[in-house]
């Protein structure tokens, strides 16, 4: 039996069409979802410095420079705030950060002061204009690595650069006490970034 060319170009069509929608990592709205990048860690448990975290989801820069906080600011610089894409995905459907989210700050100093405030005047006028990079903390989510801490585990890869390659867990005095303490939902500062909020 003969089959005529247009059926067998229904039947190839068919076959693609289903394909196209059959494809591993579909969500259900046809939208493909995201692979996460989680924490990589050495054999010693120590944290990797993660990859590529400038194409991630940027939240927001806080800053707290010094000359507005008495010369001694404990994080002299804008606080620029990326989380992982795929964590980010998930959150905004079910609005709980997923286990292994990372969420990765890089420091950045100011330019330096003109006026008392530490602030200069620039072409768009007078305020304060991110420097050089100034190292990272991380934070990751694992509630029963890091129990002790509240289930996020925070990390330093150097206040200066270049950054470490990888870095130990800090203990619960160093940087969890102040995220449980005053961070608006699951110790993380939401407050201070509207995509999270």
């Amino acid at each position: 039996m003969r089959t005529s060319l247009p059926v067998i170009s229904v039947i190839f069509s068919a076959i693609v069409v289903t394909t196209a929608f059959a494809q591993p990592g579909s969500g259900n709205d046809g939208s493909q979802a995201r692979k996460r990048y989680l924490p990589e860690y050495t054999k010693s448990g120590d944290l990797i410095l993660p990859k590529n975290y400038h194409e991630w989801v940027y939240v927001g820069s806080p800053l707290t420079p010094n000359a507005l906080n008495g010369g001694k600011a404990n994080f002299p610089e804008f606080h620029n705030v990326y989380i992982e894409p795929g964590s980010y995905a998930i959150y905004k459907k079910t609005g709980k950060f997923p286990e292994g989210t990372i969420f990765f700050k890089e420091l950045q100093l100011t330019l330096p002061g003109q006026n008392p405030d530490g602030s200069r005047t620039e072409a768009s006028g007078r305020g304060y204009f991110p420097g050089k990079f100034n190292g990272a903390d991380v934070t990751v989510k694992d509630s029963k690595r890091y129990a002790d801490t509240g289930g996020w585990g925070y990390f330093n890869f150097n206040h200066h650069e270049p950054k470490a390659p990888t870095a130990k867990a800090k203990p619960n005095g160093e940087c969890a006490f102040c995220h449980i303490a005053s961070a608006k939902k699951d110790d993380v500062w939401t407050q201070f970034y509207p995509l999270l909020d």
